[in-house]
């Protein structure tokens, strides 16, 4: 019994090291992966950091102190780029919240009746249409540049908000009628049916049955259209000269002039002025972005 007991002994023990490693081991790799995800984020966020912390410094300052922690708080360089440009910024802030308002809504209107008329109608040449859709995805946008704008040209539209609006509500953003699409998909027929023998017909059908329950779909639609439109350079660019009718981006570029001093401070000053409406719309619509796309193509 003795020399069983002796025996017993070294392998009780290490079953129990090797129990207790088990559990240490897990600790420690949770450990190291939040470590390397926080790296990361310090690493993502830096160059948005250091932009907040440079629009309070002095001019002199910014390129010469790459660190964020702040040795002065420099608030004139908002007081100065809000009446850099000659007009106020707010007007900028306007235009681009015009823009950006008819974008939003004529995505939601024509991509949610395209997606519905592809996912629920059958009608002639369904398949090449939903596949001429689906290429309109990968055509690069700078190869149809140059026909719009020799359209809005014939029409007299340039220096207007229209060419950067129109386009929205003819559903030109197949991205987002594939999105709706397979939202809908995901939604039983058995909806439709049984509207259309309470007599229903398809614009109330869409409109008070499936409308409601797209809601996910469409506040990714209006988050993301919110976003590219807000930051969108190029072609508001290519469309807007006149200064009264710049947008944020545009505007922001106007302090860099290659030919004079360039206003840094003052840039990044606006610059974290026109972050705010994209933090807020992100932070309020969060969740609803989040459940759109974890839906989408679910069955």
């Amino acid at each position: 019994m003795t020399d069983l007991s002796l025996s017993a002994a070294p392998a009780t023990a290490a079953i129990a090291d090797h129990r207790q490693s088990r559990r240490v081991w897990p600790k420690v790799w949770s450990i190291l992966r939040h470590v390397l995800l926080l790296s990361l984020v310090v690493v993502t966020l830096y160059p948005v950091l250091w932009m907040v912390v440079s629009s309070l410094r002095p001019e002199g300052y910014i390129f010469n102190n790459p660190s964020l922690i702040l040795d002065t708080f420099e608030v004139s360089n908002y007081t100065h780029g809000w009446t850099a440009l000659g007009a106020p910024f707010s007007l900028y802030l306007t235009n681009s919240a015009i823009i950006v308002l008819g974008a939003v809504v004529g995505n939601l209107i024509t991509c949610a009746m395209a997606a519905y008329a592809f996912a629920r109608l059958k009608f002639r040449f369904q398949r090449p249409a939903f596949a001429t859709m689906l290429l309109t995805i990968m055509l690069p946008f700078h190869v149809v540049v140059v026909p719009q704008y020799i359209l809005f040209a014939q029409l007299d539209l340039i220096n207007t908000f229209v060419p950067l609006i129109l386009p929205k509500f003819l559903a030109t953003d197949a991205f987002f009628i594939f999105l709706m699409m397979q939202f809908l998909r995901g939604l039983p027929k058995e909806l439709d049916e049984a509207a259309r023998i309470d007599g229903a017909g398809h614009f109330r059908i869409f409109g008070q049955i499936l409308l409601p329950l797209m809601t996910p779909a469409l506040a990714t639609t209006a988050i993301f259209t919110f976003l590219w439109v807000w930051n969108d350079f190029f072609t508001q660019l290519i469309y807007l000269t006149d200064p009264n009718l710049y947008t944020v981006p545009v505007a922001l570029r106007s302090f860099i002039d290659a030919q004079s001093k360039s206003s840094y401070g003052a840039m990044f000053a606006m610059s974290v002025v026109s972050v705010l409406p994209m933090l807020l719309i992100f932070t309020f619509g969060q969740k609803y972005l989040i459940r759109g796309i974890a839906t989408t193509g679910g069955k």
